[in-house]
């Protein structure tokens, strides 16, 4: 399952974030993009006002789910959550790296453990390791005495001897992950944003820090890129979307 790369389409490279408060406008966002896009992605905001309902609905409309609620607890906790997970279908979840080598081991071993009994296929286990909102200053503050790179270099090390198939960072670490542990270690990069999409806010970087472009992220060998301000707040989502998926086609050419 690490080595899926090559076969992935653009539509199933592009994650689109369900950053909105309500299964009502979620429905409105899956419904209009699902000809374009096959993984929607939600996070705290949604899935706390919404519950599973919302995973039912894409589920429902034959799209597959991103569940992003970056599990960070007691190793039984986080492997009961992610046994819960396992069994609502969807295609990939994550948890923090943080929560140390037992926690991450122990959430696998349930999702496998999970994924047998009921016959299906398991989902994609992510480990979070440095937000993308995170400079060196805020790491300097929590006493994490690395630079950012070599701090996302080993959490990315801790999840792969953990066994989980690949690590969420920021587009700036996509290289230096894949040379450190090999292509087929998935790399899902948030963080996207493009000159030529803009935010309706007017500030195309907003609170993320570590940042790259829709084609410099792919040009590093990101698997799968995570969008959503730039689509769910563009005057046209749709369009906005055709344009990004024309860059993870065509990553070295300009538009």
């Amino acid at each position: 399952m690490r080595s899926e790369k090559n076969e992935l389409k653009p539509e199933d490279r592009l994650i689109v974030a369900l950053d909105v408060e309500s299964n009502e406008d979620a429905t409105r966002l899956v419904g209009s993009l699902r000809e374009y896009v096959n993984i929607f992605k939600i996070g705290h905001q949604l899935f706390t006002v919404e519950g599973p309902r919302v995973i039912e609905m894409i589920h429902k409309k034959g799209c597959r789910v991103f569940l992003d609620l970056k599990y960070h607890d007691i190793p039984n906790t986080v492997a009961k959550a992610g046994a819960v997970a396992t069994r609502m279908g969807v295609f990939m979840f994550n948890l923090h790296t943080l929560g140390g080598t037992e926690m991450m081991q122990r959430c696998k071993d349930a999702v496998v453990e999970t994924s047998l009994k009921l016959g299906t296929q398991r989902p994609l286990v992510t480990g979070v390791t440095i937000l993308t909102s995170i400079e060196q200053e805020t790491l300097n503050e929590l006493g994490m005495p690395l630079s950012v790179k070599e701090q996302v270099k080993h959490l990315s090390a801790m999840a792969y001897r953990a066994g989980l198939d690949g690590v969420v960072a920021s587009p700036q670490e996509v290289r230096m992950i894949k040379d450190y542990l090999g292509e087929g270690f998935l790399v899902v990069t948030p963080g996207i944003r493009t000159g030529n999409l803009q935010l309706k806010r007017g500030n195309a970087v907003d609170d993320q820090k570590r940042v790259m472009s829709v084609r410099d992220a792919i040009d590093a060998g990101a698997d799968y890129i995570v969008v959503g301000r730039p689509i769910i707040e563009a005057d046209d989502p749709v369009e906005a979307t055709k344009k990004i998926l024309k860059e993870i086609l065509h990553p070295s050419s300009s538009f």
